[in-house]
């Protein structure tokens, strides 16, 4: 059987990746999350990735410990270098990581460039899939 790899979920997804600048404030990431109904954006300068920030880091960092959302510039909040993953990891590795390390999100990156960003949730609609299709082939095989 072939290893399924994040190439695969990523062919089936738009090839742009949002992102802010570190000076950009955590009011004008906000804004582009709601907008675009995304939950994470990559923290970007110069095409160099620097951080993420997630909705997680707003709950953590801005509100809970009583930050200005439009005074707050997101290198202040990002989470800096994050765990990155190529096109050719399997995707039952970006399950395995994710899971252990609590992340919702994996950009993407080939030879320095940002290539995609992964989520939980494009993982289990593509396992959802898979499994819908196994199940197609073995109910055709049964009654044949």
């Amino acid at each position: 059987m072939m290893m399924k790899t994040v190439n695969r979920i990523l062919q089936n997804k738009p090839a742009f990746v949002f992102s802010v600048s570190p000076h950009d404030s955590v009011l004008e990431a906000l804004r582009l999350m709601m907008e675009k109904n995304i939950s994470a954006l990559l923290v970007v300068e110069q095409g160099k990735l620097l951080g993420i920030f997630t909705e997680r880091d707003y709950a953590r960092k801005i509100i809970l410990q009583g930050k200005s959302s439009k005074d707050t510039p997101i290198y202040e909040v990002m989470t800096p270098d994050p765990c990155t993953i190529t096109a050719l990891e399997s995707i039952d590795y970006c399950m395995e990581l994710m899971t252990e390390k609590h992340f919702r999100h994996l950009p993407v990156v080939e030879n320095g460039l940002i290539i995609g960003m992964l989520s939980i949730g494009d993982l289990v609609k593509h396992i959802i899939e898979d499994q819908k299709q196994t199940i197609n082939q073995l109910e055709t095989y049964i009654n044949s």
